[in-house]
């Protein structure tokens, strides 16, 4: 039997994408699912791209692998991901793999890692984005687990990935479920800039009353500078799409309602348990929640706002104030993310490298954008010591900001006077402010919590913890 370089189980699309583009790319792929038709349309379409061994059942992959044996799982996160494991494990042997390339909760990812090592058996959990089409012609992909395992692993994925300047978009996270936990973060990251990027649709649209049709070039104009992006990109394309039931601009005869697959809450969750302030991907993620609660917004429809704006009241300049505005809270929202995984990579011993992220999102995933080439600048320009405690304090970024600062004020007053919601410009300004603000109002909010429950405070002017006899003559004890 022809023994295949790796498997691929789960032939849905992105499972057929991923061993066409290993078969493509001169590996010999042995392809598995649960439905054999799967397996059967995949050689039927598409078996002339490379040398695929289709089989029947796991104990058929697991013979045609050669060893050590590389299996990647793509299927439905969660308990299908489990019963595939199980399906799989009792077949293997000390040293092979396991490779879960699903969008698997981390702390899955390494309950699964642990159990798995217990048996020999390496198990990666690997991020894949891109979508589709990524991983059809080459995904950013951030494989966590053994050392080991991306020794044997590692040179397969860096061959399918994305490149960018020659460089694969692909790297060893570090241990168990440092791949997934990035990857998380990143999708969080993904929903801040949507959400940003919508933002500025709005204002522009409500504010300069600007057609679909004419957005779509100014967004067009925009990926030719700083905020050159692909979310930029095909945001100029949906906003050119015109409906060919209605003659409509696309984007006015879609439903109102953003979804979600859960990855945006798991990062705002775990940034919670970690307290780590993201405030950007969380008003992101509240953003599509209200979007979704149809009879409460139609309850409060009738509630009163603003007159309505007329097109043009805002003035010329307001284009420009909303681009400088998008990227300064989009900077803000890669720093609350990058700030985020370097908590978890502390929190749970993963010595992930800020800047190796930088550089494998540069190409194949959804938040690819040319100022991640910045990000990786602010990373490695020294020692990995010395790297900005924020990525607001790299000089590139911080020098961006002090130039947008005065347009991203105008645009988030302007919007609250537009009545024009924009949550995520607002928080992020909100964030900038409160990091370089001296004093903060949470001393207020520790007398109260000293006042109410006795929870004790610190001083400014001395060390020591004390508390202040609220109900009796109000004199300070030290505790």
């Amino acid at each position: 039997m022809t023994q295949a370089r790796i498997g691929v189980t789960g032939l849905a699309v992105m499972g057929a994408n991923l061993a066409r583009n290993l078969a493509r790319h001169g590996h010999t792929v042995a392809v598995h699912n649960r439905s054999q038709h799967r397996t059967k349309t995949l050689i039927e379409e598409y078996g002339h791209e490379g040398a695929f061994v289709p089989c029947e059942t796991p104990e058929h992959l697991v013979a045609a692998l050669e060893r050590p044996r590389r299996i990647l799982i793509m299927v439905k996160a969660g308990a299908a991901t489990d019963a595939v494991i199980e399906e799989f494990a009792p077949l293997l042997e000390p040293g092979d793999m396991l490779v879960d390339g699903g969008n698997a909760h981390f702390l899955d990812t390494r309950r699964r890692e642990a159990a798995l090592r217990e048996r020999g058996i390496h198990f990666v959990g690997a991020g894949v984005s891109g979508g589709e089409e990524g991983a059809l012609l080459g995904p950013s992909i951030m494989p966590g687990g053994s050392a080991e395992s991306y020794a044997a692993l590692g040179p397969l994925l860096e061959d399918i990935a994305a490149k960018v300047d020659g460089v694969p978009c692909c790297t060893h996270i570090g241990p168990d479920g440092a791949g997934h936990f990035v990857k998380m973060v990143h999708n969080g990251i993904e929903y801040a800039d949507m959400q940003l990027i919508a933002e500025a649709y709005d204002l522009l649209r409500q504010g300069l009353g600007l057609s679909p049709a004419e957005l779509a070039e100014v967004f067009a104009e925009w990926n030719r500078g700083e905020l050159s992006s692909y979310l930029i990109e095909i945001t100029s394309e949906v906003l050119r799409q015109v409906d060919a039931a209605t003659g409509r601009p696309f984007v006015d005869i879609v439903a109102d309602r953003a979804e979600q697959k859960g990855t945006g809450r798991w990062t705002v969750q775990i940034a919670l348990d970690l307290g780590v302030p993201v405030s950007g991907i969380a008003e992101a993620v509240f953003a599509r929640a209200v979007s979704g609660d149809a009879e409460l917004r139609r309850a409060a429809r009738a509630l009163p706002g603003p007159s309505a704006p007329t097109a043009g009241a805002v003035g010329e300049g307001f284009a420009e104030d909303v681009r400088r505005a998008l990227y300064a809270s989009k900077i803000v929202a890669y720093a609350q993310g990058f700030d985020q995984i370097r908590a978890g990579s502390a929190e749970y011993g993963w010595d992930v490298d800020p800047g190796a992220l930088a550089t494998v999102w540069r190409g194949g995933c959804i938040i690819r954008a040319v100022f991640l080439d910045r990000i990786r600048e602010a990373y490695t320009a020294g020692q990995r010591s010395s790297a900005p405690a924020s990525l607001l304090l790299a000089p590139y970024f911080a020098e961006a900001l002090t130039v947008a600062q005065g347009a991203w004020r105008r645009v988030v007053a302007r919007a609250a006077e537009l009545g024009v919601p924009a949550p995520g410009f607002s928080t992020a300004l909100a964030y900038y402010d409160a990091l370089r603000a001296e004093r903060l109002p949470a001393a207020l909010i520790q007398g109260q919590r000293d006042f109410f429950g006795a929870h004790t405070y610190r001083r400014a002017d001395r060390e020591g913890v004390f508390h202040t006899l609220w109900s009796g003559d109000r004199t300070e004890i030290e505790t």
